[in-house]
């Protein structure tokens, strides 16, 4: 009994880090089964976490809110907007920065692109199709260093996706941002 006691003290003590991780694990099983994040996933989780740090910090804790809200839009915008990834996987790293700020959302971003590559690896080699995507791969990064021109490579990458493997990448940032927090000792 004391046991759960004890559990259950430290939940309500980091309770924003235990909603943040279970927004993950729900928009992971979506994006795993859909290969997509809903809006009615992410907007509400980035409304909140604004929400959630006004009322607990006021000004300046929205203002971090914002930062890192920011910061997650930023770390993933890039490969979005040459049409790497959805628009759902954006907002949902935005989410976890208005959640748990500017610090943590890059460092959870770092062990979620390592977790991506992992991942995509392992899936191509799965699939015995090394030779087929490093040749895919070589292709697309040329496109990149040449075109240069983000609706161009979107168009492209539009033309190419149903002929690739793709990678539902809510699962790697869910696992690398509840890794990291298991890491650091946010999710006591």
């Amino acid at each position: 009994m004391n046991l759960l006691v004890d559990y259950s003290s430290v939940i309500a003590e980091h309770w924003p880090v235990w909603l943040v991780t279970f927004v993950l694990i729900v928009a992971a099983v979506i994006d795993g089964f859909e290969l997509k994040v809903p809006n009615w996933v992410t907007f509400p989780f980035i409304v909140s976490g604004w929400a959630y740090s006004t009322l607990a910090f006021g000004w300046e804790g929205l203002g971090w809110s914002l930062v890192g809200t920011v910061i997650g839009l930023a770390l993933l915008l890039p490969a979005y907007a040459i049409g790497g990834m959805g628009a759902g996987d954006v907002k949902l790293l935005a989410g976890v920065g208005a959640w748990i700020y500017g610090t943590h959302t890059m460092y959870a971003f770092a062990v979620s692109a390592i977790m991506g590559a992992v991942l995509a690896v392992s899936m191509v080699l799965a699939r015995r199709g090394w030779n087929r995507h490093w040749a895919q791969f070589l292709v697309i990064l040329n496109e990149i260093l040449v075109i240069r021109n983000p609706e161009q490579l979107s168009a492209i990458a539009a033309e190419r996706k149903p002929t690739m493997l793709l990678l539902p990448y809510g699962i790697p940032i869910a696992i690398g941002t509840i890794g990291y927090f298991v890491w650091t000792g946010m999710l006591a």
